[in-house]
């Protein structure tokens, strides 16, 4: 594969991971609206199953925000490897 287009796909699967760190951020924000609104309901099977739901939801995003921390670097790593700026100047100088 060409180095810049490499570069491109590492770039996106960083898009990628922010967004799914974000949308699990969202999901965790969710979960916690409807255990403080249970708390007034006082549903037995919300109390029992939301607390677990929760916690898996954190787990993931703990595993996502470490993943994107690695990968990032991993990205800005190739990059400066490879120069990538100048291959980009080079690939507009050629257009």
């Amino acid at each position: 594969m060409d180095t810049l287009k490499k570069f491109g796909l590492m770039e996106k699967i960083v898009h990628e991971l922010e967004d799914l760190k974000n949308s699990q951020q969202a999901v965790i924000a969710k979960l916690t609206k409807i255990e403080v609104d249970n708390i007034d309901l006082g549903d037995k099977r919300l109390e029992k199953e939301l607390p677990d739901m929760h916690q898996r939801v954190s787990d993931n995003l703990d595993t996502i925000a470490s993943l994107l921390g690695d990968f990032a670097s991993q990205t800005d790593a190739f990059s400066n490897k490879n120069n990538i700026n100048a291959l980009k100047e080079q690939e507009a100088l050629k257009a």
